[in-house]
């Protein structure tokens, strides 16, 4: 491995070891407070970062959406994969989230056939399966009671995917100002319409907390930019599956959770079909048939509280 692919994986490294971090703080704020609240204040403190990314932005054209429907789509699968995603990860243990959560590019992929026309040929087909059993696994329906939070999971990995599928047919032509502020805008609006209902008074050192979830998401967001710039989506995208590794540390350090041998089993199984599939599109014949679903855009779930890494990543390389 040369040296600047080396550094771009450590980089890769390092933000997903952050972004596990911010995902514990949200369990930790979420054992007290509605994941309603946790979003609204991680929009309000992040948007400081967006207002940067607004003032930089040169290109021609106003904030009005060219593809409205598709707009609409990717900032409601937005909204309701960060109330989804914030609430299972206060409610399961972080790993088994994490597992769940991994089937995201599953989901992708096979929702990119039917609302993007591509091809998912057998050998892909193959790896979706196998990974969906390894959901299964993780799930263990029949043997264990499937809770609300079990749901949330799915619903994240779910939205995530409609989201990204959305950016995959539209990105190109939106400007990335739009796609980054629609989403937050909505989370800021519903949220705050909900806020009545679910608020609780926060002292300083939880404020501080909802200020550590957006600050962090920021330099994570940062990193996999850098990493992006030393070395190829193929040598980074997987660093993505090293969040259950510290999943399972901040697990057990922080709130006694040892995951059991079917979340190992799973995870196992949809990690690597995950990577099998980040190959198999990497690959150069599949480039050229067809433009990726996966990859840059899609490290992390789209949840609307802070830009996509792909948006600024692509204005990086155009500016």
């Amino acid at each position: 491995m040369q040296t600047g692919a080396r550094g771009g994986g450590l980089l890769a490294l390092g933000a997903f070891g952050i972004y596990a971090t911010h995902d514990v703080l949200v369990k930790a704020l979420g054992a007290t407070y509605s994941p309603v609240q946790i979003i609204f204040f991680s929009v309000v403190f992040g948007f400081p970062l967006v207002t940067m990314v607004l003032l930089r932005d040169r290109t021609d054209g106003t904030l009005r959406p060219r593809h409205p429907w598709w707009t609409v789509i990717r900032t409601t699968s937005a909204v309701i994969t960060g109330l989804c995603a914030f609430y299972a990860f206060s409610v399961l243990p972080l790993a088994q989230t994490y597992a769940i959560l991994f089937a995201t590019p599953l989901v992708i992929t096979l929702l990119a056939v039917p609302l993007l026309g591509e091809t998912v040929r057998l050998r892909r087909g193959l790896a979706c399966v196998v990974g969906f059993g390894g959901v299964l696994v993780v799930l263990q329906p029949g043997a264990e009671p499937l809770e609300l939070g079990h749901l949330a999971a799915l619903g994240a990995a779910l939205g995530s995917a409609i989201s990204a599928i959305a950016m995959r047919k539209v990105g190109a032509a939106e400007r990335g100002i739009v796609m980054i502020l629609y989403p937050m805008a909505a989370n800021f609006l519903v949220m705050g319409a909900l806020m009545p209902f679910v608020y609780k008074p926060m002292p300083g050192i939880d404020l501080a907390m909802s200020f550590g979830i957006a600050a962090l998401g920021a330099i994570a967001t940062v990193l996999i930019i850098q990493a992006y710039r030393h070395a190829e989506a193929g040598i980074v995208a997987p660093m993505q599956y090293s969040q259950i590794l510290w999943a399972s540390a901040y697990g057990l350090i922080f709130f006694d959770e040892t995951p059991g041998p079917a979340v190992i089993l799973g995870a196992a199984i949809i990690i690597a079909s995950g990577i099998y599939i980040l190959w198999r599109e990497g690959r150069p014949e599949t480039r050229s048939r067809q433009k990726p679903v996966l990859g840059a855009l899609h490290l992390r779930q789209d949840t609307g509280i802070l830009p996509r890494i792909g948006l600024l990543l692509g204005r990086g390389r155009r500016d």
